[in-house]
């Protein structure tokens, strides 16, 4: 058994282009790629700035978007961070909240996902506060599946050190207050979980009273650290047997498009083999079909370099890697020869400003 499995572009940095986004969705479609969540954290005009109406190109694109992934049988789906609305106590929200769903609506999105992730958490009736927007934007959201992030959205305390201690029973209450036909992402035990299973699973069920959507944090490589490695090998720790423990999965993808591909097309094969799957093999297939035979053989050959070592480490072995790949006339070997010079590089500052 399967997932419906999904894309979100849920990344600090650069965004994709529009192309980059097509082409993601057109490949992986064929293997049980159902839904694309955007959710780039670059869009400020869905988070920091989310009471300004996107530009009219933007949104046109956004349209545009919104139909070919229909047409390729994929849902798509608006990720909104209504930044720090739930500070509010009072119902001086609703109006610039309606104003902005009302904006949106000429994009006919198959999904909401309301996000109050990378905010302010310690606040009184955090979970009363958060299920009354999320109902009020799914009343306004055109009969659209509707989706929440919690505050906290794991058992990592990262998040309490970041955002503040979180509410005692957070997300009992949650899970009690918002309607069952809401789906609440989950991460895991971590904000990037090693691991998924089915006894942390059934846990978090109980807790939230429904089945969570993962929000699965690989192979996203954004932020100071994760930037300086490419996030290439196949995916473990997901056993087959927590599909049915699960709404829905979806991956948060790497900076780079088309290197993404490669562990995207691992996932859909853990699940298929089920107990008989190897990430060894899995890797080797989806490198083939991404990179083709020759360039496949050589990232398999610096995967440990490439993954585990990090750019910021490479000292003078990053020009001779720069020299290997930009050997390549091959798009993804492009994406490597870039990375190697910085141009995915993202600091702190820019993750407190997106």
């Amino acid at each position: 058994m399967t997932p419906e499995l999904g894309l979100i572009e849920g990344f600090f940095g650069r965004p994709w282009s529009w192309s980059e986004r097509r082409d993601a969705v057109a490949f992986l479609a064929p293997h049980g790629y159902r839904f694309y969540l955007y959710a780039p954290k670059a869009d400020a005009y869905l988070r920091r700035f989310w009471q300004q109406p996107h530009p009219e190109g933007e949104l046109a694109e956004l349209v545009a978007f919104a139909g070919f992934c229909r047409d390729k049988g994929v849902r798509f789906g608006l990720g909104l961070t209504p930044f720090e609305l739930h500070l509010h106590a009072g119902g001086d929200w609703k109006a610039p909240l309606a104003a902005k769903l009302a904006a949106l609506a000429a994009v006919v999105a198959d999904d909401l996902a309301i996000l109050f992730d990378d905010m302010r958490g310690d606040v009184p009736e955090l979970a009363e506060r958060q299920a009354a927007i999320v109902h009020f934007a799914a009343e306004r959201a055109g009969g659209a599946r509707i989706l929440c992030c919690p505050s906290y959205y794991s058992d990592d305390p990262i998040l309490d050190l970041a955002f503040g201690k979180r509410p005692p029973a957070y997300l009992e209450d949650l899970g009690r207050l918002l309607d069952p036909a809401v789906e609440i992402m989950w991460t895991g035990e971590e904000v990037c979980s090693r691991e998924f299973s089915p006894g942390h699973l059934a846990r978090v069920a109980e807790k939230l009273r429904r089945r969570p959507f993962l929000w699965d944090n690989y192979p996203v490589n954004d932020g100071a650290r994760m930037s300086q490695h490419l996030h290439l090998r196949a995916f473990t720790g997901r056993p087959a047997a927590i599909a049915e423990q699960v709404a829905a999965h979806g991956i948060n993808l790497a900076s780079q498009p088309l290197l993404s591909r490669i562990p995207a097309l691992t996932l859909a094969e853990s699940y298929a083999d089920g107990d008989g799957y190897e990430y060894g093999g899995a890797f080797a297939r989806a490198a083939e079909a991404v990179l083709g035979p020759e360039l496949a053989r050589r990232v398999a050959l610096d995967l440990l370099t490439l993954q585990d070592r990090g750019r910021d480490r490479l000292g003078e072995r990053l020009a001779t890697l720069r020299e290997r790949y930009a050997a390549f006339d091959h798009p993804a070997a492009a994406e490597i020869v870039a990375w190697l010079d910085g141009e995915w590089s993202a600091g702190d500052e820019l993750v407190q400003t997106q």
